[in-house]
């Protein structure tokens, strides 16, 4: 109680943070002092250790980690408990959209999904309403998104097909280069090239969009599949329960044989007791906290238990297979080597294998099991590499980043994601950039993006801050509440070291020809 106490001493008389965030960080101090559900003692070993994480999300959440709205069905009926009657007009579409974002949860506290906007709102634009009109409409909409949801995990989907709202997006992005909302852009192969360059344009200017592979999210999800708050992928009218996951770093630390014995030994162990965890953490909210009883989303039909499922996440696959490779008496290192590429292979295939045979409770939207997720990490994170990445500063070039990071795509249908930094000459040739696209689509990347290192805008993982609002941070504090995490990440894992790859754009090459 005394450790509570003081820490929420700390929150209230800090100057740093604003009103609205001492009052969501009160609220999640709280929900941390709550009794854990139960645990195996194993279980609750493995989670002290943190070799399990339960990303720190509170010991009993009270709304699920990922909610995922059907605004298409709200725009279409209205929604009852908000007094919200269907839209007739962009103006009402717009305003009504606002007002639900303010009543939809999610770890964040802040919505994490804010609909396929280009579909959602096409259908509310005049055809004689002309792009200057449009574009302003848009553009007060936006600030507003920005100003009232401070969250870099506040996520909108735009494509894959080419409309008069989602060349607005582009063009209202590019003017206003803010933070919110973090944006993907579906990609098929019927997706036109100039409206893939169109959004290569706008990653120069603000860092955003994600690329995600269409087709390879329809199979895994079906139509109604959204990106959302990095680039976890799920259902829409569903969501997430809860996001566990395991430390392959720590667990290789635990595991004193080599790739074989890891791979049927030690990973069988700890896939069960990640597994376990989150099994607490789905009957805690479903069983005892009874939040698909009462919350109108759910009584009105906009979100469906029986689409929501577990994401169980893996991260420090880096070091593990570099910890194997050694115990191998190898000199090899993933990203940059063939053997310990094959090796990372086989540990997320056999990690799949094992989540695909552990059924898990109220987990309909993934078939009764749980999503695998590769995740992306936390600012508390010191000695793992996120996800199935490779070490930042430590990458290869572009063709072996992709050969080395493509196979495990197709594994993690909750969320995948790679981040490439590139130099600033492909600003002269974006069509260079499209081809990169295309490609690593076609070779199997679930979803990507990529960087300037001239840009302020900067992905720490896969959600979006700029450089200059880190500057004094400490001091001075942040209106958006995910800078907070950005710095601590950039102190921590120096993202600014990303190996920059040089994209063959207007200039001549001595390699050609």
């Amino acid at each position: 109680m005394e450790s509570f106490r003081a820490e929420a001493e700390k929150l209230v008389t800090s100057r740093a943070l604003g009103y609205d965030q001492k009052l969501r960080r009160l609220a999640a101090q709280a929900v941390g002092a709550l009794p854990y559900p139960g645990l195996s003692p194993l279980c609750a070993e493995a989670l002290d250790a943190r070799v399990i994480c339960d990303m720190f999300e509170g010991n009993r959440p009270f709304t699920p980690r990922y909610v995922l709205p059907d605004y298409a069905k709200a725009l279409r009926n209205g929604v009852a408990y908000l007094e919200l009657e269907p839209p007739t007009t962009l103006d009402d579409a717009l305003s009504f959209l606002t007002i639900l974002y303010s009543q939809v949860p999610s770890v964040t506290t802040y919505p994490v999904y804010l609909g396929d906007l280009d579909a959602l709102l096409e259908p509310f634009v005049p055809a004689d309403l002309p792009d200057a009109e449009l574009d302003a409409k848009l553009r007060r909409f936006w600030i507003q998104l920005d100003r009232m949801l401070p969250d870099a995990f506040v996520h909108a989907d735009v494509g894959p097909s080419d409309s008069r709202m989602v060349r607005a997006i582009w063009r209202v992005e590019r003017s206003l280069r803010q933070v919110v909302p973090n944006l993907t852009m579906k990609v098929s192969p019927d997706t036109p090239d100039d409206l893939i360059e169109d959004a290569v344009r706008t990653v120069f200017e603000t860092g955003k969009p994600h690329f995600v592979n269409h087709p390879m999210m329809l199979a895994d999800h079906g139509e109604e599949y959204a990106v959302v708050s990095c680039y976890n992928s799920l259902k829409v009218r569903g969501g997430a329960h809860s996001l566990v996951r395991l430390n392959l770093r720590r667990a290789v630390d635990r595991h004193a044989g080599g790739l074989d014995a890891f791979c049927e030994e030690a990973l069988p162990h700890w896939v069960e007791l990640t597994a376990e965890l989150g099994e607490a953490r789905i009957r805690s909210l479903v069983e005892d906290q009874g939040f698909f009883e009462s919350h109108f989303l759910a009584t009105e039909g906009l979100i469906d238990l029986d689409r929501f499922s577990l994401m169980f996440g893996i991260f420090g696959l880096a070091e593990c297979v570099n910890e194997l490779m050694c115990r191998e008496g190898l000199d090899a290192r993933y990203g940059h080597d063939d053997a310990a590429n094959a090796a990372s292979w086989r540990i997320t295939r056999r990690i799949a294998e094992l989540v695909a045979a552990r059924p898990l409770p109220y987990c309909g939207g993934g078939g009764g099991f749980a999503y695998l997720h590769s995740q992306s990490g936390i600012d508390l994170d010191l000695d793992a590499t996120a996800g199935t990445r490779i070490p930042i500063g430590d990458e290869p070039g572009l063709r072996e980043h992709i050969a080395a990071c493509a196979p495990h795509h197709e594994l993690f249908a909750a969320g995948i994601s790679d981040i490439f930094a590139v130099d600033e000459t492909v600003t002269a040739n974006p069509q260079a950039m499209v081809d990169v696209i295309r490609g690593a689509l076609a070779v199997g990347m679930r979803d990507f993006t990529f960087n300037l290192d001239s840009n302020d805008f900067i992905r720490i993982t896969g959600y979006l801050v700029r450089k200059s609002d880190l500057v004094g941070i400490e001091e001075h504090g942040a209106r958006h509440s995910s800078d907070y995490l950005a710095a601590t990440a950039e102190i921590n894992h120096t993202v600014t070291t990303r190996a920059i790859k040089r994209v063959i754009a207007a200039e001549l090459s001595p390699h050609v020809g």
